[in-house]
């Protein structure tokens, strides 16, 4: 098939089927279609005979597939063979900051927020090697399911060829600008340059410079003006912000909007080429403080034992001295060293818990880990928090790579009798790996078990002294839209060598 015979009705992969043509620019067709396999809509991007970049395009999109922000579309199957080269990613329902600007700027602050969240996004996108390099309003999404998406990173640049001759410094400036120029668009409905047809009126313009937010609309907050006026050069006297972490950073401390009840989500808007009334949309959810991190259950330990022992040394000093008062000093008394209960068992060699010195999101097939952030979540002893994987458009991990997992780290070399881990509701096949080195080739598989869900106990008897348990996922169970897998606690017992 060449893609010259791409039209509505056409199969790609023998399961994405295209139908409705949204537009076409620079070469590229942006189609939505249907997946097939699993019932959905999708977005897919073709090419047309002539367009000389579409190994590039596919290679930027394999590489945005691998970003973990879920604040950037997910792309999910890119290919360039047999003469048909497309990029598939998900189809975001929703509307656009143009979408939100027809009636007029937002307010300031909600604005703001928006663009917070795509510069997090962005940052992300720039410390994995990827910039945007197009941030109009049509690719900032506000979504039916009340969070931000970008749309593009990676692909709009390759399409665009924006990237060509640029030094890394020079993307993430770029990438900055756009985010301001998104940012000022919110604030005031105007577009701070000549040279982008977005569909927002151009800026108003003052002694040959574009006017500031609060110069165009009345109740903009002075610091926000400012960050404003820092991304675009507004002012001269202010330092300029040269990356999206630095945006980022500058409106972190933006009130962000609180995710709405699933019950209560308004009916799903397609996303669209041509323009929508929004003047009866629903308002936006209303903005919360995000909360300081949790502090980790280690740490509390730690604080404790500290407050325990200061109160040991104040009641021991009050004790000294009041003896000393009396005329006498009275002894002060010592605990004798027992073993604790684990020690006890070990000394017995009965299986005793484990301690886990350690855990990480395991992707060496990819970007070198998997919701990393979310890892010691699996070890803090709660059922009510978890890891997760990434969501992926197929139990096959889209066909970008051939499992992920939790690579668990004892601190030493211990043996391991059982393992017993809750994988919540998830299922999925997994496979237990041990070893002496968290590297790939180090893991030797030791058991695998299919369709796990719920808490399972698994046998490691028999199994060798190991530093590292890597729970290891070769099959991903559905999950909403897509397909993930979850670990909420691991438990492990071992015995003393």
């Amino acid at each position: 098939m060449s893609m010259s015979t791409v039209e509505p009705g056409t199969r790609l992969a023998d399961r994405f089927r295209l139908e409705d043509r949204v537009n076409e620019s620079s070469g590229a067709t942006f189609w939505k279609a249907i997946d097939e396999v699993l019932a959905r809509p999708v977005a897919v991007h073709t090419f047309s005979p002539d367009f000389e970049r579409q190994h590039e395009v596919v290679i930027a999109a394999r590489a945005a597939s691998r970003l973990t922000d879920p604040r950037l579309t997910q792309v999910f199957d890119a290919a360039d063979e047999d003469g048909v080269a497309y990029v598939v990613s998900e189809w975001v329902s929703g509307e656009s900051l143009l979408d939100l600007l027809s009636a007029g700027p937002l307010e300031a602050e909600r604005g703001a927020a928006l663009v917070a969240e795509a510069a997090e996004a962005i940052a992300h996108a720039h410390e994995h090697g990827l910039a945007h390099l197009n941030l109009t309003p049509n690719r900032l999404m506000w979504t039916s399911g009340n969070t931000v998406k970008v749309l593009g990173v990676g692909v709009d640049a390759a399409i665009l060829d924006a990237a060509e001759g640029l030094t890394e410094e020079e993307r993430a400036q770029a990438d900055a600008e756009g985010l301001g120029r998104l940012l000022y668009a919110a604030l005031t409905g105007h577009w701070p340059s000549p040279d982008d047809d977005c569909g927002l009126p151009e800026a108003p313009v003052d002694d040959a410079h574009y006017c500031t937010p609060r110069q165009v609309t009345a109740g903009v907050p002075n610091y926000l003006d400012t960050i404003t006026s820092r991304i675009l050069g507004l002012r001269k006297s202010v330092e300029p912000m040269d990356s999206p972490m630095e945006v980022a950073e500058a409106l972190a401390e933006v009130p962000r909007p609180a995710p709405a009840s699933v019950s209560t989500l308004p009916p799903a808007v397609e996303l669209r080429s041509e323009p929508v009334d929004t003047i009866g949309r629903p308002p936006m959810p209303p903005m919360i403080h995000r909360p300081a991190p949790r502090r980790s259950p280690a740490l509390s330990r730690f604080v404790l034992t500290v407050v325990v022992l200061l109160a040991m040394v104040v009641v021991g000093v009050g004790a000294w001295t009041l003896g000393k008062s009396l005329g006498t000093e009275p002894a002060v008394p010592t605990a004798a060293p027992s073993a604790t209960a684990g020690e006890e068992g070990q000394a017995a060699g009965k299986p005793v818990e484990v301690k886990i010195a350690g855990a990480t999101g395991f992707d060496p097939l990819g970007d070198g880990e998997e919701r990393n952030e979310l890892a010691a979540l699996a070890i803090d002893g709660s059922a009510t928090t978890d890891w997760h994987s990434e969501t992926y458009g197929g139990p096959d991990f889209g066909r970008l790579k051939e499992g992920v997992g939790l690579l668990l780290d004892l601190g030493k070399e211990t043996r391991l009798t059982q393992a017993v881990i809750d994988f919540g509701a998830s299922g999925g096949t997994v496979e237990l790996r041990t070893g002496a080195s968290p590297e790939p080739d180090g893991l030797k598989t030791f058991l695998t078990r299919e369709n796990v869900s719920g808490k399972v106990t698994f046998d490691l008897n028999g199994s060798s002294p190991t530093r590292y348990l890597l729970v290891w996922f070769t099959e991903l169970p559905p999950h909403n839209n897509g397909f993930r897998t979850m670990i909420r606690d691991v438990k492990l017992m071992g015995v003393k060598e």
